[in-house]
């Protein structure tokens, strides 16, 4: 069964950084594509970054190309998600997904409806 765990979140002020991981299980990183997403309170889940299974193809959305870098260990099976010059806006529960489309060796996708087997999401909470 594939299932995902993400951690590391935390409050954090301001221009601050956190490291968010995924660890997969039932699956290895080279089968699938991986995304990581948040809901901010009372607005939709939004795409953040993903990971091609090939390891080499990204995508960052355009608020976090500057301060988010995505990364990942496959001997540890884990996908990080590595967040400098954090901002108030970006409060949210943070997720990550499967991405099992024909284009995940290359290719990967931060459209919410595109990616499963959701983790449970950790908070990361940044104060003014």
């Amino acid at each position: 069964q594939l299932q995902l765990m993400e951690s590391g979140g935390g409050l954090v002020q301001s221009g601050g950084s956190l490291r968010l991981s995924c660890a997969a299980s039932g699956f290895t990183l080279d089968e699938y594509a991986i995304g990581w997403f948040r809901q901010a309170p009372g607005k939709e889940r939004e795409g953040v970054s993903c990971i091609s299974s090939n390891g080499i193809g990204t995508f960052y959305v355009p608020s976090v190309r500057h301060g988010f870098t995505i990364s990942r260990d496959t001997d540890k099976n884990m996908v990080f998600l590595q967040m400098n010059s954090l901002k108030p806006e970006d409060t949210a529960v943070y997720y990550c997904a499967v991405y099992a489309g024909a284009s995940r060796y290359y290719y990967c996708s931060v459209d919410v409806d595109e990616n499963e087997y959701w983790g449970q999401g950790t908070q990361v909470t940044v104060s003014s």
